[in-house]
């Protein structure tokens, strides 16, 4: 009977997935990748096998679906009358934050999920839905074991004056100093540099995250040393819909002027602003790319801006640059994007093969290039799946075997 492990993505109205096969090392086969959209409104179960042949698409009623529990009831199901007779052996979950101590995946119980309900505050536009779905699958399979990836263990390692603000220093002792996210898919690149860009994997690298969710991070010798998110998932660039970087004046002149409460600076944050607001029509880089209006054009010059000056901040961090790798959904499929991002770094050194670009990759820049230009895509959930089968192998040489269940 074959063992699968599921690497679990929940967002808010959404539970990606993937299920992997383990081999008799560290090695996983890819069964099916998928995800159940729609959640509440229009439920729909999609997903591909290892070829990238369509494999589910079901729709649903909002109310056969209308939350992770049901979510998750509907994908095990699924999974039991697809995949006859495997076993799911255990699930990892993306979790957004794992505060300041938490550095490493961890076996979910209930101490450690008290603690992850502590950092909600700290990413309330994440961490609600990702502990939604451990809730969801205890209820199901309580003695499936679950595991804990957190998007900050990646950039725990960074020096202390990376890690500080410029605030007294009882408030980083309380937590509040610069965390850094998107930790998954940037210690998935790291990972893959050897194999894909060699000449590059234990220099100096910067990676973009470039998708509806946006970052930087530096990394020298597959390690993370400074990152553009901080202390919440707000700071750095600008998003689709999150503002980035924004002098905090601001925030107390919305407070004292306009009567903002922290429900309406919320929500204005990271709901109303980057790219949407901005541009005033849409959140998607595609729509403004073939939009003709100056208010799309001003968000994505001001996009491709603050990419630039980041780029030259996490350069001037690592003291020079080797490499610069695109990934997410706008970094591994815009040229367009890619093209402006890598016109404006030039004076770095970077030149771009136009039509490397195009062709999407891996290598974009041109043989002489003295920064070499690459598309790496991300692969979050199998970098869940990773861990989740590390965490599993370390629990049975330390003690009894991971109790097994069945997808139903």
């Amino acid at each position: 009977m074959a063992e699968v492990i599921l690497g679990l993505n929940a967002g808010s109205s959404s539970l990606k997935f993937a299920a992997f096969e383990p081999g008799g090392t560290d090695d996983l086969s890819l069964v099916a990748k998928g995800q159940i959209e729609g959640i509440g409104t229009r439920p729909r179960l999609i997903a591909r096998d290892h070829n990238g042949e369509p494999v589910a698409d079901e729709r649903f009623g909002a109310g056969d679906v209308p939350g992770h529990r049901q979510a998750m009831a509907t994908l095990t199901a699924w999974l039991r009358t697809r995949y006859v007779g495997t076993r799911l052996r255990a699930i990892g979950h993306r979790v957004a934050h794992g505060g300041p101590e938490l550095a490493a995946p961890m076996l979910v119980d209930d101490g450690l999920l008290q603690r992850l309900e502590s950092y909600v505050p700290l990413a309330p536009l994440h961490q609600p839905h990702n502990l939604a779905a451990i809730h969801a699958v205890r209820q199901q399979l309580p003695d499936l074991p679950q595991v804990a990836c957190f998007d900050t263990a990646f950039h725990r390692g960074h020096s202390d004056v990376v890690d500080h603000f410029a605030l007294p220093d009882s408030f980083y002792r309380e937590g509040v100093r610069r965390y850094g996210f998107h930790g998954l898919s940037y210690e998935y690149v790291a990972r893959a540099l050897p194999s894909v860009a060699p000449e590059i994997a234990s220099g100096r690298v910067v990676v973009a995250h470039l998708g509806s969710g946006a970052s930087m991070c530096a990394i020298r010798g597959g390690r993370s040393v400074d990152s553009t998110m901080s202390f919440t998932a707000l700071d750095g660039l600008p998003m689709g819909t999150r503002c980035g970087a924004v002098d905090p004046g601001v925030l107390l002149y919305l407070i004292a002027q306009k009567g903002f409460d922290a429900g309406r600076l919320e929500r204005l944050l990271y709901k109303e602003s980057g790219l949407l607001g901005l541009s005033g029509e849409s959140n998607d880089v595609r729509d403004l790319l073939a939009s003709t209006s100056p208010t799309a054009k001003l968000a994505l010059d001001y996009f491709v801006r603050c990419i630039g000056r980041e780029l030259g901040a996490l350069s001037a961090t690592l003291q020079g640059l080797d490499g610069l790798v695109f990934t997410a959904g706008i970094g591994e499929n815009s040229a367009e994007m890619r093209a402006r991002i890598c016109r404006q770094a030039g004076w770095l050194g970077l030149r771009l093969d136009e039509e490397a670009n195009l062709a999407g990759g891996p290598r974009i820049s041109t043989p002489g290039s003295r920064v070499s230009g690459w598309v790496i895509p991300t692969d979050e959930e199998k970098m869940i799946a990773a861990h989740t089968l590390a965490v599993l192998r370390d629990r049975m040489t330390a003690g009894p075997s991971a109790a097994q269940q069945t997808t139903g």
